[in-house]
């Protein structure tokens, strides 16, 4: 199992809110895997703030 990751309380609640993964999940996810979820919803979030304008 991999190391927990070394975040804020604040930073893990947001981000698991934003990726829509429980806590626990996210603070033991994979560096890479949360780097690609990270990647992903950010180009969502570009794709929608293009589509609004």
């Amino acid at each position: 199992m991999s190391m927990p990751l070394q975040i804020s309380a604040d930073t893990a609640v947001k981000l698991s809110k934003q990726l829509g993964v429980p806590i626990e999940q996210l603070m033991h996810m994979p560096r890479h895997i949360l780097m690609q979820k990270l990647a992903e919803l950010a180009n969502s979030e570009a794709e929608k703030k293009d589509s609004e304008e």
